[in-house]
């Protein structure tokens, strides 16, 4: 039994760069420097992020939404919802206790961060107990006009790391084994497919390619690095995965991303809902973030001691 959370993030507005006084002297000519954004510092993104958790505990769901762009998303256990179904289900929830930690602030490019971490809930979902107290959530924040505002969120159950969660093993890929890669671009549907082709021909070199070199990608049991992504997709047998459901959102000119389901046999055979985001990095698109979500069609009713069982689902697909 997996638990039920709504989160998503917050903004307010940020000033932009003042230009300098021209300076109007005979003999000077007067020139006007571009106008660039500024971006959000660490600690400015971590406390967005708590001011959104703020507002849901309070439940002052006006200034939540506001806190949200127009087309902004969140993936949710049973699908992916727009601000306004956001709402909705955030209205279910009711916090009682709430601490954070293992913060990792990522740049997108100029106009646009990601930020994940560990929330610690205590508190009742449709007046059921919570099953899981620790949740991995991200939000992506974007800049627009000047305010800073919440793209995307998703959220998925935090364990700790075990061995007896080990995917199904495949035989290690041939070293120096290489297929033909296709060209990523702005395209982030296409470019995720790209990537599953690779996953599912087992061509590793071609995987570590689309990676952005400071690429993150959160799983239940921990966030991983570019080298943790390579090491952990080699767990498993991508070869069945099936794909669908995709939806893309664009951040701005250089950022975009994109979320579906996949479907795996003996591994993820109810689904998870994934998601990507893409960069553009020197005119080549790189999956810079990852994160997958199980689904969960329904809540089921758990009593306090059930909510302390460890779940018996295979675990989560990994990249």
């Amino acid at each position: 039994m997996k638990k039920l959370i709504v989160i998503a993030a917050s903004a307010f507005a940020l000033a932009g760069c003042t230009p300098p006084e021209t300076n109007n002297k005979p003999g000077n000519v007067s020139v006007v420097p571009e106008k660039k954004s500024l971006a959000m510092s660490d600690a400015e993104t971590i406390d967005k992020e708590k001011a959104a958790w703020d507002a849901v505990r309070k439940k002052d769901f006006d200034n939540f939404k506001r806190m949200m762009a127009t087309d902004g998303i969140y993936v949710s256990h049973h699908g992916v919802l727009d601000p306004d179904g956001t709402i909705s289900e955030t209205k279910e929830l009711d916090l009682t206790d709430l601490s954070f930690s293992d913060w990792k602030v990522l740049p997108i490019d100029k106009d646009a961060v990601v930020v994940t971490y560990t929330a610690h809930i205590h508190g009742r979902i449709k007046g059921q107990p919570l099953v899981a107290t620790s949740v991995r959530g991200s939000t992506a924040w974007v800049n627009r006009d000047g305010k800073w505002l919440a793209i995307y969120h998703q959220d998925s159950e935090a364990k700790p790391p075990t061995s007896s969660t080990k995917k199904e093993e495949r035989t290690a890929p041939t070293p120096g084994k290489t297929l033909t890669q296709a060209s990523t671009s702005s395209d982030p549907i296409a470019n995720e497919k790209i990537v599953w082709d690779a996953l599912k021909s087992d061509n590793s070199n071609a995987f570590a390619a689309l990676l952005a070199p400071d690429s993150i990608e959160v799983e239940p049991e921990s966030v991983y690095d570019k080298t943790g992504s390579l090491t952990t997709v080699s767990q498993t047998d991508f070869s069945r995965a099936t794909l669908s459901e995709f939806k893309s959102v664009k951040i701005d000119e250089d950022a975009a991303i994109v979320t579906y389901l996949v479907k795996i046999p003996g591994v993820a055979p109810e689904g998870e809902h994934h998601t990507t985001i893409w960069v553009n990095r020197g005119g080549s698109w790189l999956a810079l973030f990852h994160q997958g979500t199980p689904v969960l069609k329904m809540l089921q009713p758990v009593s306090p001691k059930e909510s302390n069982k460890p779940p018996a689902k295979a675990p989560p697909v990994k990249y």
